[in-house]
């Protein structure tokens, strides 16, 4: 069992249920999943989907798939099924593991980091970021990307709003600004 899971299981959830006041367990907010997405412009040839799904499989240990448009755009000349992204969706162990991952070595590498935006909470206890630099992931070395690189990041919950997120991503140790 990851540690992110264990300390979930035997830390965060007896606490969150004394801090939410929740009379059921099955009250108690968590991580349904995690979602990491780039989009990638229609103008970059075919090598840039192939290396983002490289090194966006490499720091999540799962195979990307690539998204395709869902319209047609005539500014940006797009077509419907044309690619223009790649997103992973991590569940269960893997998800704990990318989130002990990103939260103790991808975070401190940021250059002048002092937590992470208290702004990207939805309404309904979900939680998105953008990373502009993949770089920072131990898994991606630097010097081999061609093409620069930034994520989004979606961390959805099954907290109700978004006081029940905060609080499990903060007992998660995500770092907050202050």
């Amino acid at each position: 069992m990851p540690d992110m899971k264990k300390k979930y299981i035997e830390e965060v959830r007896p606490a969150l249920m004394a801090e939410l006041g929740c009379k059921n367990v099955m009250q108690i907010p968590k991580l349904s999943k995690i979602v990491i997405s780039t989009g990638i412009g229609s103008d970059k040839e075919r090598d840039a989907f192939t290396e983002a799904k490289k090194h966006i499989g490499a720091m999540t240990g799962q195979e990307p798939v690539i998204t395709k448009a869902r319209k047609n755009v005539a500014n940006f000349k797009l077509r419907v099924g044309m690619p223009v992204g790649v997103m992973v969706t991590l569940r269960g162990s893997r998800m704990y593991e990318f989130l002990d991952r990103f939260v103790h070595n991808a975070m401190p590498r940021v250059r002048d980091f002092r937590g992470i935006s208290k702004r990207g909470f939805d309404g309904v206890g979900n939680y998105n970021m953008g990373v502009s630099d993949i770089s920072v992931f131990t898994e991606v070395d630097a010097d081999k990307l061609k093409y620069p690189l930034g994520v989004n990041i979606t961390m959805v919950t099954t907290a109700k709003d978004d006081r029940g997120a905060r609080a499990l991503l903060k007992m998660m140790d995500v770092p907050f600004e202050e």
